[in-house]
Order: structure tokens, then sequence, then C-alpha cells
């Protein structure tokens, strides 16, 4: 395996300028795919190599479950510092499985509670709740969801930016925004050098959102004005593998990106521009990684296979 086993591990670096430039120069829509796509694969690979470590790590241990051959030298050879990153590779692993199965856990009660406190009200995509603290968020869950906002955000705004906040809020469910932001949460939990993927998903979902109620209330100025509000007063999502009108976050760069012209739909940059090349550098190391980890595992198995007797 040699020193593949750990690229996996410091590659999602090359996608860092890309979730830089995508918030800037793609279309949310597409840059919420992107996003999301490579770090969801870079996550799975470093996990991977991770597993891998573990073995060459877990074998060296007194009174292991493995067989005694897979702690053989040949066998700890084919990693590099085998002695050391087999046995971090221990703990690290154990921590990334336990910070994603907390995320879940958190997105999984929050949702049932959710549905819970509004099982006595209409069904309606639309539930609101009498609340005297401002938030709005949206609910996945049925077929469709449900919108959930308080009579204290409805209150301080107009009819037309109520509007705008149902169409927000619609969108995020028609879209299924909350797929995107779990993943990317799971995928920062794996690897922290997939944080920056997950904030700028966090922000691409959100204008991606902007931009769909913009076409529904035909008003671009409004829905900049009932975000700009909303962001004063509210609190934003209870949880953040959920979409909401006024999540913390860049909101000025929001409320910008609404009062200029709409963005272009592109389905893939051109090489010939920074986003591009950025893009080009991310699937690359994308790509890289994918085949690391694939030929780490291939080659673990085949010489854990060959030390294993029949």
């Amino acid at each position: 395996m040699g020193v593949f086993v750990f690229l996996p591990l410091v590659l999602p670096l090359t996608a860092w300028p890309i979730a830089r430039l995508a918030e800037q120069r793609l279309h949310p829509r597409t840059a919420t795919r992107l996003l999301t796509a490579l770090a969801v694969v870079m996550a799975l690979c470093s996990t991977v190599c991770l597993g891998l470590l573990m073995v060459v790590g877990t074998a060296q241990l007194p009174g292991n479950p493995l067989p005694d051959a897979w702690s053989d030298p040949e066998v700890r050879e084919a990693v590099p510092y085998d002695e050391v990153a087999g046995k971090l590779a221990i703990p690290a692993l154990l921590a990334v499985l336990l910070a994603c199965g907390r995320t879940l856990w958190r997105h999984g009660r929050f949702r049932r509670r959710a549905h819970r406190a509004l099982a006595g009200l209409p069904r309606t995509q639309v539930a609101v709740l009498p609340d005297e603290v401002p938030y709005a968020y949206a609910l996945p869950g049925g077929r469709r969801g449900r919108v959930v906002v308080t009579t204290a955000i409805l209150s301080c705004l107009e009819p037309t930016e109520r509007r705008a906040l149902f169409a927000h809020e619609r969108a995020h469910l028609a879209a299924r925004h909350h797929r995107f932001l779990l993943a990317v949460q799971l995928t920062a939990r794996a690897n922290p050098f997939l944080r920056p993927l997950r904030t700028a998903v966090s922000y691409t979902t959100e204008r991606w959102a902007d931009e769909e109620a913009a076409q529904t209330v035909g008003s671009r100025r409004a829905v900049a004005c009932a975000i700009g509000k909303a962001a004063l007063v509210s609190r934003g999502t209870p949880i953040p593998t959920l979409a909401g009108f006024a999540a913390p976050g860049p909101v000025p760069r929001r409320v910008a990106a609404l009062l200029g012209p709409a963005p272009a739909l592109r389905s893939w940059p051109s090489v010939f521009t920074s986003v591009g090349l950025a893009a080009w550098g991310a699937a690359a190391g994308t790509a890289v990684s994918a085949l690391s980890s694939a030929n780490s595992a291939v080659t673990m198995v085949l010489i854990l296979h060959a030390a294993t007797p029949l």
C-alpha cells in the first residue's frame, strides 16, 4: 500500500478552493450538488483508509480477536509507520463513528419530537405555532414535509414577505435540502478537512431556496427584505441538519445576491475559468482519493488472505 493509504486523509484539501469559489461563481443548485458529491466520496475514502489502518493497529494489540498471522512483520510492513499509524487509527475511527452516530441520533430525535409536537395541529403543509420566539424551518417527513413557523416571525413580515418565507421553506422541502445538509454534516465528522465544504453547502442550500422563492414571488427585492427582517429577530434552525429561512450565516451576502441579477445555470464550469480549474482540481483529488483507497483495500485484502493459514 505504501503512502497511498494516507492520501485520502489529506486529499480533501484539494476541494478547499472550489468550496469558496462555488459559493460565488456557480448556480446554488449546481454548487450544492457538486460540493455534496465531492464531500461524500472523500469522506468515504478517508474512512475506508482509517479502517485499514485500524486493522493493522488492532492486530498489534495483545489479546485481539484477529488471526495471529495478521500481526506478522510482513503484514505490518505494507503500512508505513505501522506502529504509530495503526494504533492512532483505532481511537480516530472510533471518534468518527461516535461523532457520526451522535449527529444521526440528534437529527432523528429532533424530527420525532417535532412531529409529535405538531400532532394536534391540522394536517396542512404549513404549521403555525403560537410561540413568542420567532423562527421558521422546513421539517421533512411524509410525502411533502411541513413548513413550521411561529406567530412571532409572521408578525414581523409584510404579506409579500410572508409569501417569500413560505416559498423559501417549500423550496427546501421540494429539493430535499435536509439530505444535503445531513450528508455534509456527516462528512465533516468523518474528516475535519471537509468542514469548508459543509459550510459552503449550508450557504448554497439557502441561496438555492432564495432563488426559488424569488421566482415564485416574482420579486427578488421582496425576498431580500424578508430575509433581512427575519435574520434580525430569528434564532435560526434548531439543528444544523435542517434548513431555515433565517439560518445563521452570511445573511448580507444572500441579500446582496438577491439584489443583483439571477445567477446563470450551468451544468459544469469552463476549465478556462478560476472556478473551472478549482472544480477540476477537486474532481482530480476525489478521483485520486478513490483510487488510493481502492488500491489500499485490495492490497490489504490480498496480504491478509496470504497471511491467513487455511
